[in-house]
Parts: C-alpha cells; sequence; structure tokens
C-alpha cells in the first residue's frame, strides 16, 4: 500500500512539475495605436509583434521559456500612453516594443525608466525620446533630426527660389520633424515663407489650402501624419491648387492613397531603405505575402525590435531588465530582418539611412 502511495505521489509530483514546465513563460509588450485615427500603423506593429513571438517559439522560446504578447492599445494619446505603461507593467512585462507616436513614447518610457522595463520602439522619431537618456529606452528606427538634414538639404538644392511653406499638426513627432527639416532646409540656404499649423484629427483644410494659394507656394513641407496629409492634399485638388508636396517617415502607408486617390500622386517622403527588400528579411516576407499581408512601414521594424531583445536577453542569460540593458549597450551588432544594428549610450542606433520614396499610381515607390 505504502508502495502504491509513493508510486502515485510520485505521480502527481511528476505532472505537477510538467504542468509547472508548460506554464513557462514569458510576458512581453506590444504598444501602439490599434485603435483610432492611426490604425493602420497600429497594425503594422501588432503584425509584425506577433509574428516575431510565434517565430521565436517555435525555435524554442527565449532562455527555453515561451513568450506571451501581451497588446495595448494607446491610440497615439499621451495619457492613454501612460495608462498603457502602467498596465504593462502590471502585467508584470520583461519587455515592451513600443510605442508608435512620440507623444506616446516619450511620457510612457518615463514608466518604464521607472520601474526598470526595456523599451524599444520600432517607429518614434523624436530626438527627445533618447536625448533624455534613460538605461532602457531604445530605438530601432532613426532620429528626426537625421530625417530633417536629409530633407533639408535636398530641398534647399532643388528649391532654390521657390516659396516654401512649412507645416505640422502640433504633436510632437509632427513638429519636432516640421522644425528640424526647416533649420536645415533654412542652414542650406533655404527661406521659408509661410510657417503654419494645423489641428490633427479634423476633415476641412480649405482654409489652410487657401492660405497657402494666397501666399503663391510652390512647396510644401507637411511634417505630420498621412491622414491629414491625405486630405490636405485631397482638398489642394479641389482648390485647383497644383504644388510640391514633400514629408517624412509617416507617410509609409498605403492607407494614404485611400484618402488622396490620384491627388496623392507625386508627394516625395523619406524613410529608411526598404526593409522589405533586404535579403535577411526574404523568407519573413514571404510568410506575410503568403498569409495575404503586405508587411509594409514599420511591420518589420516591430518584428525586429522584439528579435534584438531576445537576442540580448539570450546573451545576458537573464531576462533582468540592467543585464538585458547592458548586452544592447556593449556595442555589439545584433543581427535583424531589417539589418545589422548595435546601440549608442543613449539607446539610439549607431548607423541609420534615410532614402527617398515617391507616391505614384497607387504605391509608394524607392527613389533610385
Amino acid at each position: 500500500m505504502k508502495n502504491v502511495i509513493k508510486s502515485l505521489s510520485l505521480g502527481v509530483c511528476a505532472a505537477a512539475l510538467m504542468s509547472t514546465a508548460a506554464l513557462a513563460e514569458i510576458k512581453i509588450g506590444s504598444a501602439g495605436p490599434f485603435t483610432g485615427q492611426l490604425a493602420s500603423f497600429g497594425e503594422q506593429l501588432k503584425k509584425g509583434a506577433e509574428q516575431a513571438v510565434a517565430d521565436i517559439n517555435a525555435a524554442g522560446g527565449v532562455l527555453g521559456e515561451q513568450l506571451v504578447l501581451v497588446i495595448g492599445d494607446d491610440r497615439c494619446d499621451p495619457k492613454e500612453a501612460v495608462n498603457v505603461a502602467n498596465k504593462m507593467v502590471a502585467e508584470g512585462v520583461a519587455f515592451v516594443a513600443g510605442h508608435f507616436c512620440s507623444s506616446s513614447s516619450i511620457p510612457a518610457s518615463k514608466v518604464y525608466d521607472e520601474e526598470g522595463v526595456v523599451m524599444i520602439t520600432p517607429a518614434s522619431t523624436n530626438p527627445k525620446l533618447t536625448d533624455d537618456q534613460s538605461d532602457y529606452v531604445f530605438r530601432v528606427c532613426g532620429r528626426d533630426d537625421q530625417q530633417g538634414d536629409v530633407a533639408g538639404a535636398w530641398m534647399a538644392a532643388n528649391y532654390a527660389g521657390k516659396n516654401v511653406a512649412v507645416a505640422h499638426d502640433k504633436q510632437g513627432y509632427s513638429k519636432g520633424l516640421a522644425d528640424l527639416t526647416k533649420a536645415a532646409f533654412e542652414k542650406a540656404g533655404g527661406k521659408v515663407t509661410l510657417y503654419e499649423t494645423i489641428n490633427p484629427g479634423e476633415s476641412d483644410y480649405t482654409a489652410f489650402v487657401t492660405k497657402l494659394k494666397a501666399e503663391n507656394i510652390d512647396v510644401l513641407y507637411y511634417g505630420g501624419y498621412h491622414t491629414e496629409a491625405g486630405l490636405i492634399m485631397r482638398q489642394m485638388k479641389d482648390q485647383g491648387l497644383d504644388i510640391d508636396v514633400v514629408s517624412g517617415d509617416a507617410m509609409n502607408s498605403n492607407e494614404f492613397w485611400s484618402i488622396t486617390g490620384d491627388a496623392g500622386e507625386g508627394l516625395r517622403f523619406t524613410f529608411a531603405p526598404d526593409p522589405r527588400h533586404n535579403p535577411l528579411a526574404a523568407d519573413l516576407v514571404k510568410t506575410f505575402n503568403d498569409a495575404g499581408y503586405d508587411p509594409e512601414g514599420y511591420t518589420l521594424y516591430s518584428y525586429a525590435a522584439i528579435q534584438i531583445w531576445a537576442a540580448a536577453a539570450t546573451k545576458a542569460g537573464s531576462i533582468d531588465s540592467d543585464k538585458v540593458s547592458e548586452a544592447l549597450h556593449d556595442g555589439s551588432d545584433y543581427n535583424s530582418v531589417i539589418g545589422a544594428l548595435s546601440f549608442d549610450e543613449k539607446g539610439d542606433r549607431t548607423t541609420a539611412d534615410y532614402t527617398w520614396y515617391e507616391w505614384s499610381k497607387g504605391n509608394y515607390l524607392e527613389i533610385k
């Protein structure tokens, strides 16, 4: 009888151990605008994060444990971003891939910094995010001062003597990019005829378009998101205003053309070299395409943020944020689907290239 009881006890213990092993998991977060006006970008982040988690788990997970993805919808609202960050901490996440809007990432990063949670943003480009220098904050995208230098110098060389307007929608990303591009343009000898702001989320920008006409503007540099830019260009066409429009990396969403139609033809914008064309990402891009999804914009950046965190945790032999941060800061290159990346003392990429794209016939194409 004792042997039977002992056998049963061993069986129960073995089952409990197996159950514990099966439940071993590491929670990580993906945060961004999964609903609201910029939900198309949230979809990019979510698709990239989900695929990264699936691929890492299929390969054995991180340090032998499976990843579980926690989604946080901040709607690109700064207050909601702080709420999301606090919920992520309460959930016990080891890491957050996010947020998207700089105006969300900056306040959320304060929470992660205070609580010791590593954050790698796929998309927030405002310099202030990393200039504040947290040990736990990184980005796999470039910065607006790098992007602004490229755009400003090009505009000065190509629009000499033209009436140039600069406008933005007052948000953190938008104002930062517009102002840094304006500064680079003026440093290169350009002169801004009109500097304007608009309110985000409106449906009627005809007053702004009328002002562009009244000032005889030849070129508009717009710092902001594709939703407002699309409406402005459509309303420009309605008023018969034919001017060049130049913008930044938030134009890399196919939703832009669904807003503008032919009115979006010719918009030029800066973004990093398209990661979909990186040979290192070929298999992943095929996986997405086979599933009926085009991994445009920041999809692969979201994937890379998780991929790099997982590699750093593996290198550190721990998911402890201090050890992961130390591994990310040690100057090593981390291979990813967007290329090999290393980080400086601020948490910025040590290399970041920008190139030009142009919208034409419903697609944005890299200009060689």
